[in-house]
């Protein structure tokens, strides 16, 4: 927990338990969401703690509680996305008591923020990512031609599919691991997807990926039943893969294709997106695709493109 100090300052905290309950239930945040506004409402509680001797009045606190909680976490020397992350939360929480009516107004509301600093997207250009979805098929064929333990070679064909998948469609880790055998029209070549906050979006899906997670399916024994994970986990069928593993078997096909170790499966995403845009696809295309609430998310890889056009033209043209 914050402050390293083995108690959790929420334990008896009902309002924060029941807004991150609420959380999770009923708006489908990621654990990864839940777990960090967890944090960040714990962090908050602490300081309120040391500083005033009490646990947070949430209802009582006003403008000045927050703006001296932001002055603390700037002499914390935190980046800018720490502190919005940390914001985040907790205006998320208190849009709880002003919904419910407990509060005419949120106390963070009109506190300035740093701004956040602009940073594009990491992505693979097309020759890295064809290196890197052809990692896990090049281990199986090594696999299978020197006779190996058959699982290992499930879990090749297994990996295939899914890094297939994350860049045919621009899924999540998230989307992936809660993709059901169900989700996947082989005829129709389509994928539903439930992203953030549990909406639903119909995808294409490609040729090769759909060949790939056929090929898993048949190496396990046959399509699995509609409503049971598309990657089920190896101690259990009934529930889907963790995420820990997409994410370190992404590291393993990253240096078998002689790529950077430290990216991760969500670049797969950024590129899926950068590669549309590269080829002609519009933005509101590519919105939908991603499943972004805001063209404002999308609109940053028009800049990643925009700047790789750029470089080209300063590199190439005579009189640039």
């Amino acid at each position: 927990m914050p402050g390293g100090t083995g108690i959790d300052p929420l334990e008896r905290d009902e309002d924060a338990s029941e807004f991150l309950r609420r959380l999770q239930a009923e708006a489908g945040a990621s654990p990864y969401t839940v777990r960090n506004y967890r944090q960040a409402l714990g962090e908050f509680s602490l300081w309120h703690q040391g500083q005033r001797q009490q646990p947070p009045p949430w209802l009582q606190l006003s403008r000045a509680d927050f703006r001296a909680y932001l002055r603390f976490l700037g002499h914390q020397r935190l980046g800018r996305a720490a502190v919005m992350l940390r914001f985040s939360a907790l205006r998320s929480f208190y849009r709880q008591f002003v919904r419910a009516g407990r509060l005419a107004a949120s106390p963070l509301h009109d506190i300035a923020l740093p701004r956040r600093e602009r940073r594009l997207p990491q992505f693979l250009t097309a020759t890295q990512t064809e290196a890197l979805l052809n990692a896990p098929r090049d281990e199986w064929l090594a696999l299978k031609a020197r006779a190996a333990d058959p699982s290992a070679a499930i879990h090749s064909l297994r990996d295939a599919a899914v890094l297939e998948l994350i860049y045919s469609c621009g899924l999540r880790i998230s989307e992936v691991c809660g993709l059901r055998a169900g989700d996947v029209d082989g005829e129709s070549r389509l994928a539903r997807v439930r992203g953030k906050g549990r909406k639903e979006r119909q995808l294409p899906l490609g040729r090769p990926a759909w060949v790939a997670l056929s090929q898993y399916w048949a190496a396990m024994g046959g399509v699995p039943a509609p409503d049971l994970p598309a990657f089920p986990r190896e101690s259990d069928a009934t529930l889907p893969i963790y995420p820990r593993i997409i994410q370190s078997r992404f590291k393993h096909y990253l240096a078998a294709a002689g790529l950077d170790p430290a990216l991760t499966p969500h670049k797969l995403r950024h590129s899926f997106a950068t590669h549309l845009l590269d080829r002609g696809a519009d933005l509101r295309s590519v919105q939908e695709l991603l499943g972004h609430e805001r063209l404002a998310t999308t609109q940053v890889y028009t800049h990643v493109t925009t700047a790789r056009l750029r470089k080209a033209y300063d590199a190439a043209h005579p009189r640039a």
